[in-house]
């Protein structure tokens, strides 16, 4: 049961595409009918919600303002159906996340499917964004939490958890450093460099190093992309200056070899969980971040 109208439904997939056509195609009606709809309400409410333009539909100011409070009451509407589920024990329930690209392969897949297993009427929407976008759409509450890297002070954010992740050096397994406990960043000097660029959070910390030790003469391959530095590292291409959590799954794997730098220059990246201050948490959002903290709990271990 939904009490949004079918003029609601017509109306935002209009906005959405800015065409009767294609939003008569992606809601299997006639764009007449659609017309139909729109044409009554601005007659009701007295003014024109969009402008009729050679390439399409435009939404006014006051088509603007509709749009966003259906989207609003929308967003609404699914909390309140999630409350009514908690009343009744968590049944069903939706959780949206979004997380830096470095999770989206191993302990957070794991961690999901663990949840959904647990409970299985749990529906998920994972976003993968940088840091930055992760940030605004906690702000905006667009999304129940988010997983993100060195967040600045924001009044929109609360950090309800954080684990510091050490920078080290990657390499192939059996690699001779791989034996060491820690290494300093001389100790790299002769090897191939696989150098992380912009805009890799890792980035500025191998930066401050390599001009520290001026080393950035040394034979190397840069790349913006931490996929690609590991195959690079696995294949014997050289060895590079990643996070803990870039190369978490090849461990996992026994694919790669991390050692951690020591020295105050190796500064460690901090993940953290982030929530909008003050809302309202579903208790299906809550049961998956206490499960996230414990897992990062374990990464600081």
């Amino acid at each position: 049961m939904s009490p949004f109208s079918r003029f609601s439904q017509y109306f935002t997939e209009v906005a959405r595409t800015g065409s009767l056509r294609k939003a008569a195609e992606a809601l299997h009606v006639s764009a007449s009918a659609i017309n139909r709809q729109i044409l009554q309400a601005e007659q009701t409410l007295e003014t024109p919600l969009f402008e009729r333009l050679p390439t399409g539909l435009k939404l006014t100011s006051a088509g603007e303002i509709l749009f966003d409070d259906i989207r609003r009451w929308r967003k609404e509407f699914s909390r309140t159906r999630e409350r009514f589920d908690e009343i009744q024990g968590l049944r069903r329930g939706h959780v949206t996340i979004s997380i830096i690209a470095a999770l989206s392969e191993g302990i957070m897949a794991q961690l999901i499917a663990e949840v959904g297993a647990e409970h299985p009427y749990l529906t998920f929407d994972i976003r993968i964004e940088d840091s930055r976008n992760i940030s605004e759409q906690v702000s905006s509450a667009e999304v129940d939490f988010g997983l993100l890297l060195d967040p600045i002070e924001h009044t929109g954010l609360e950090v309800q958890a954080f684990a510091e992740l050490p920078i080290g050096i990657a390499m192939p397994v059996g690699h001779e450093l791989s034996k060491q406990e820690s290494l300093s960043f001389s100790d790299i000097a002769t090897y191939r460099q696989i150098i992380p660029s912009e805009p890799l959070m890792v980035n500025a910390r191998a930066k401050l190093l390599y001009n520290r030790y001026q080393l950035l003469d040394t034979p190397s391959i840069v790349c913006n992309d931490v996929r690609m530095m590991r195959e690079l590292i696995r294949k014997g291409a050289g060895v590079g200056v990643l996070s803990l959590l870039d190369v978490l799954p090849d461990l996992q794997e026994n694919r790669l070899a991390f050692v951690p730098l020591q020295g105050r220059s190796a500064k460690p990246l901090t993940l953290a969980l982030c929530v909008a201050p003050r809302r309202q948490l579903s208790r299906a959002a809550q049961i998956v971040i206490q499960k996230v903290i414990v897992m990062m709990e374990q990464l600081s271990q």
